[in-house]
């Protein structure tokens, strides 16, 4: 075995430059979400390299998602390499669509260029580096002649980006992904090559829309401004509600230190007429707010929701003709993986080997594809572990290190090798 492990380590060195180039050809597809650009093509790049190591490959598009159009198909690529005998299924998982590139990049955000020891493009971090790592994991045994007890799935799947709801939710309520048919989850997000990210805190997204009584803006007095109704919803959010979620703190070790509280955030506004255009002098009758809520596995999301319906009755109890709807948008409850997690132990065994540290135990600050595996699959040996500076996610010049690319491959391929078991 140790002999093994050693070659292991060696293949990925003498793999690097392939897999580099393997990374580059993704990073060269422009999968941008919204709207969702080039996912066959990317699943297609994905699907030939997984075939050409040996592995089964399946084509699954998200049938009956409203995401899934002719224009934009929804196509989620799974690769199976089957164990020569009865271990478990340790399964990679990587989304391969990417958010739009933004602006105040240095670099052509999808030309994929090296510099420095580092690779850029939108998706080098978040998390086409992850992906590529994972593929060249399975790699390193192939060529190093581990035989495997347990199967090797890897897939590559759409939409984390927008809810991950085409992607691995669709993959898991239809089965393709399930607890007793998958044992083991790593998902490459890049939460540092030297930290494991157990799980993330809970989302609630909900949209606020007050209503009121549209008039003559010479004279706002025989109607009732929506827009200043909402005010009075913001503030009474900032002066009442925002201090008590600052005070609390998780205990899950969520990063960075100001993600342990409970926070919230209003994601978009929208009132009265468009602000481009030709104007016309009315009150406002409607106005709408989208707002993230983050909150804790300690509140739970029904705590989390009767607090904000209770500031809405409270601040319409104050304001006379104060009318408001609560449309709940998103809910994604908190998960973490179990105490004793095997997945938890071989990849600590690993983090340490390879990078001769110990690695951090860590959580997201944000939602990530762990929540399909463990509320709808049922699959709860479920980590985060990639390549790429978790800062550095969304951000112009987003770029992932190519010796992380490396490590973290070696890091997978050790763990898979642990889990997998040799015959």
């Amino acid at each position: 075995m140790p002999d093994l492990r050693a070659r292991v380590l060696d293949q990925v060195d003498a793999l690097r430059d392939e897999m580099v180039s393997f990374l580059v050809e993704l990073l060269r597809v422009p999968t941008v979400n919204p709207p969702g650009d080039h996912y066959e093509d990317c699943a297609q790049l994905i699907g030939k390299r997984l075939e050409e190591q040996g592995f089964e490959v399946e084509y699954h598009a998200a049938e009956g998602r409203p995401e899934h159009t002719a224009t934009h198909p929804r196509i989620n690529v799974v690769g199976a390499r089957r164990g020569e005998g009865n271990g478990p299924v340790v399964h990679i998982n990587g989304h391969f669509d990417v958010v739009p590139a933004g602006e105040g990049w240095t670099v052509d955000p999808f030309g994929g260029e090296i510099r420095d020891n580092r690779i850029y493009g939108r998706g080098s971090c978040d998390m086409k580096g992850g992906l590529a790592a994972g593929i060249f994991a399975y790699e390193a045994l192939r060529r190093a002649g581990a035989r495997l007890a347990g199967t090797v799935e890897i897939s590559g799947t759409v939409d984390e980006e927008s809810g991950g709801f085409a992607g691995v939710a669709w993959l898991a309520e239809h089965g393709r992904i399930a607890k007793g048919r998958t044992d083991h989850v790593i998902i490459p997000e890049p939460l540092n090559v030297d930290r494991i990210c157990i799980g993330h805190r809970g989302v609630y997204w909900f949209e606020i829309l007050t209503k009121g009584r549209i008039a003559h803006g010479c004279m706002p007095f025989l109607g009732v401004s929506a827009i200043d109704h909402m005010g009075a919803i913001l503030e009474a959010m900032r002066l009442e509600l925002q201090p008590v979620l600052a005070a609390r703190t998780t205990e899950m070790p969520v990063v960075p230190e100001g993600a342990r509280h409970s926070t919230l955030n209003v994601n978009a506004l929208v009132g009265g007429q468009p602000a481009a255009g030709i104007q016309s002098p009315c009150v406002a009758d409607r106005c709408r707010a989208i707002f993230d809520r983050r909150f804790l596995i300690e509140e739970g999301f029904e705590a989390a929701k009767a607090e904000i319906v209770e500031l809405l009755e409270q601040t319409a109890g104050r304001i006379p003709d104060l009318e408001y709807e609560l449309d709940d948008l998103m809910i994604v409850h908190p998960v973490q993986a179990p105490a004793g997690s095997p997945l938890v132990a071989s990849l600590k065994h690993s983090i340490s080997e390879v990078l001769h540290t110990e690695p951090d135990i860590v959580a997201s600050p944000g939602t990530y594809d762990h929540k399909h595996f463990a509320r709808i699959a049922g699959v709860e040996d479920c980590v985060a572990y990639g390549p790429g500076i978790l800062d550095l996610a969304h951000q112009p010049d987003e770029y992932c290190d190519l010796d992380d690319l490396v490590n973290s491959t070696k890091v997978m391929a050790l763990t898979t090798l642990d889990l997998a078991g040799t015959v």
